[in-house]
């Protein structure tokens, strides 16, 4: 594999010199000059659709050589500045490819690349004063510095570096490359022969026979004639190699994706048989094994790549080879040799002074122990970042100082995040958001806007407007996917499902996962976590749909996969106590919620969950006919809810109050209460949270009925009241196909229509309700 120089460098050289003689129309300029930038220097910013996690096909993306059929594109829709008819640029350019018919020529135009640069001042003196006349001003040269400049410079001194076989190589390379033009050259030059790739054989063509002829060529030229360019033998060189693997590195690194397997095979074509492998591979080896989940192949590929490059570069990388290997004994699961291996990052990156690389680490740590904390504990217990929030606001100021605007926002959210978490001021958390928005925005850190969206969108959601949650949801997947990381498209897509599942748009929330890009699923983690997430939908609508036995099935499945997320594990736990309650165990039931609220106790969780499992707890009691008992824990856990600004379990807290005012006979009072709270428990769009406040209106509407004289026109208006909610429940269950609830909704009504004396709607309800049991 050659080093620099490749038959397309060619052909970038001679298109140049096209440029600079001024053979360019000026309508051809901009499209001609943008072809050549664009295959020298490396793109600052990729696409909108440039990264791997779409659906086009990538057979153009990873073709990264330049084809002769590429300049041909190119050149053939434009005419020849020189006026003659019938002249493209592709005829001119053409010309001076085959103008190349040695391998002394091919020294010669090497040489001659000086002409297209401009003079020093040292050689301008010195044409000066032999008496050369300085070039004319019609003539474009380059600058030294420029970019076109500069490939021309380092194209020379490469071909000077080439040794004699190497020069030969390159020689025969670009012969096989130019090869397929030979057709296209006879019908401009009828005199070009069999030969004309090559002068020196047309001479001997003219003194010598075939069979001497043909037997110098194959000895000269092996191999050369049969693979015409399709081989991508000397068309790639050891910079086109490092340019793609660094590309595919920052690809993977930003947005979390594998190595597509289009570009996965030919580049090991392109590697197969060379000898000199760039250490880069490894890197890009490791990275996607990783994803993968092929954490030994991972493991060998990490230690492969960082010991060649501390045979290059010393010591002063160490510390990003321990970095990635504490990452990636996170991931599989050994969290004290993680641990122990980024404090040992910390400690190294402080000793090298490698600040950017010193704050990641810390604020690595930080996550890490919010999501491990008995590891954090067990490993250092003093903890070298002190207090949370004294940590993350060290961390703020140092990514402030050192200039990492990424780091600063994080910071920023984790701020708000961690307020929202202790219950804190909702408006402290706004704050945070917005001066992490304003600090995205300035310093167009478009890979950013996900997880702030999704925290938005989990804020509105705690004040109780799951619309504007969902929006926020969707405004990212429409307008900013297109530069965030896979991780951020997944975990909104995910909670845009389960915000629709809770309204019982179960179909919608499915196809929602469905539209995941497929080559980003490749990914182990990505994949488990999009795997986990439509088991929780299934269950709770296999819980809804009466369908224990295959809810029970599947969940426990899903509870060995529980040691991740905090949210999902919570949502594991909260659908396992429900599977309990609907087969009527209680004790257990009530047993896993202490058991879990004592572990939340102890490591210190967000509030939102302490609120569900309280509710939860009084729930139990009422189910169990001890309401009374629960109602302790239901103004515990609406005074939490209040404090803390978190309005759906405020409401069902509420809810179970009014509830327990039933039980005491205060019906008059529980309905007052929930007339005040449903239209605001509406707003949550959460259909089981409305079916349930609906049924305790219901009640209370019945009990007043039962307190009012018999035949009055109160009795009559409490029992209309409690049949347009006894509807209204009944919808909210229909909504999440809850049949088993829906068929109490149907018994309640009949029990409601046969005291208004309604004898024929009584009989209809009964149909029914038989109609939905056998279904």
């Amino acid at each position: 594999m050659a080093r620099y120089l490749t038959p397309a460098s060619i052909g970038l050289l001679c298109l140049i010199e096209l440029y600079t003689d001024s053979a360019v129309p000026i309508p051809s300029t901009v499209p001609i000059l943008s072809f050549i930038v664009s295959n020298l220097l490396p793109p600052s910013l990729p696409k909108p659709r440039d990264h791997f996690s779409n659906n086009e096909t990538r057979e153009d993306r990873a073709n990264f050589i330049i084809s002769i059929e590429d300049f041909e594109r190119l050149l053939g829709a434009y005419p020849s500045a020189s006026g003659l008819p019938g002249r493209t640029l592709w005829d001119i350019f053409l010309m001076k490819l085959w103008d190349i018919n040695s391998l002394h020529a091919l020294h010669v135009f090497f040489e001659r690349r000086s002409h297209l640069l401009m003079k020093t001042r040292e050689d301008t003196q010195m044409d000066t004063d032999i008496g050369i006349p300085p070039p004319s001003q019609a003539m474009i040269l380059l600058s030294r510095a420029s970019p076109f400049g500069a490939f021309v410079r380092r194209s020379q001194l490469e071909f000077t570096r080439l040794k004699f076989q190497d020069t030969l190589n390159l020689w025969t390379s670009f012969i096989a490359y130019r090869q397929v033009t030979l057709s296209t050259w006879r019908r401009r030059n009828p005199n070009a022969g069999t030969w004309s790739f090559d002068a020196m054989l047309e001479e001997a063509d003219k003194e010598w026979d075939q069979d001497t002829l043909q037997t110098l060529v194959s000895v000269a030229y092996p191999n050369v004639f049969t693979h015409h360019g399709r081989s991508p033998d000397g068309l790639v060189s050891t910079n086109d190699v490092e340019k793609l693997l660094e590309f595919q590195i920052e690809q993977m690194q930003k947005f979390g994706n594998r190595v597509p397997e289009t570009l996965q095979q030919q580049f090991e074509e392109i590697l197969d048989g060379d000898v000199m492998i760039p250490s880069l591979s490894h890197y890009v080896k490791f990275l996607d094994s990783w994803r993968a989940g092929d954490y030994p192949t991972s493991f060998d590929n990490l230690h492969r790549f960082f010991d060649y490059t501390m045979q290059n570069r010393d010591r002063l990388f160490y510390q990003y080879a321990l970095l990635n290997l504490a990452v990636l004994q996170a991931d599989f699961g050994c969290y004290q040799e993680a641990a122990a291996a980024m404090q040992e990052t910390v400690s190294t990156a402080r000793e090298n002074k490698d600040m950017g690389c010193l704050n990641f680490s810390l604020s690595w740590l930080y996550h890490f122990g919010k999501a491990q904390p008995t590891v954090i504990n067990s490993a250092d217990k003093t903890n070298m970042l002190g207090i949370e929030r004294e940590g993350l606001t060290f961390l703020r100021v140092k990514a402030k100082e050192s200039g990492m605007w990424s780091l600063w926002s994080s910071s920023l959210l984790s701020e708000a995040k961690m307020g929202l978490s202790a219950g804190e001021s909702v408006s402290g958390a706004f704050e945070n958001i917005l001066r992490s928005s304003q600090l995205t925005i300035n310093k167009n850190m478009m890979s950013n806007v996900g997880v702030q969206m999704l925290l938005q969108s989990s804020l509105w959601s705690r004040l109780g407007i799951t619309y504007l949650a969902w929006s926020y949801c969707e405004c990212f997947l429409h307008s900013h996917s297109r530069l965030a990381p896979f991780d951020d498209i997944l975990k909104i897509s995910c909670r845009s499902a389960y915000l629709l599942g809770q309204n019982g748009q179960y179909a919608e929330a499915h196809a929602k996962l469905e539209q995941l890009d497929q080559n980003s699923l490749r990914s182990l983690k990505a994949s488990q976590y999009w795997l986990i997430f439509r088991g929780i939908l299934q269950v709770q609508q296999d819980l809804h749909g009466g369908n224990l036995d295959s809810a029970d099935q599947l969940l426990l499945q899903l509870l060995q996969c529980r040691g991740g997320d905090a949210d999902i594990s919570f949502e594991l736990n909260i659908l396992h106590i429900e599977v309990m309650i609907q087969r009527g165990d209680y004790d257990n039931a009530l047993c896993r919620v202490e058991e879990i609220s004592l572990g939340f106790k102890r490591e210190g969780e967000d509030i939102l969950f302490r609120l569900k499992l309280l509710n939860m707890k009084a729930l139990l009691f009422n189910k169990c006919g001890r309401p009374q008992k629960g109602f302790s824990v239901a103004v515990h856990a609406a005074t939490l809810a209040w404090r803390a600004h978190i309005l759906p379990p405020l409401w069902e807290a509420i809810g179970i109050i009014a509830s327990v005012l039933t039980s005491l006979y205060e019906f008059s009072a529980a309905s007052r209460i929930l007339t005040t709270v449903i239209p605001r428990a509406l707003e949550c769009e959460d259909a089981a949270l409305s079916a349930e406040l609906w049924g305790f209106q219901v009640d209370a509407y019945m009990g007043q009925a039962g307190q009012a004289t018999s035949q009055s026109l109160q009795r009559k208006d409490m029992l209309t009241l409690a049949l347009e909610g006894i509807e209204r429940c009944f919808g909210e269950w229909y909504k999440l196909g809850d049949k088993r609830r829906m068929s109490a909704c149907i018994a309640k009504k009949a029990l409601i229509l046969s005291t208004l004396g309604e004898v024929e709607a009584v009989v209809n309800v009964k149909g029914l309700y038989n109609d939905l049991m056998v279904a």
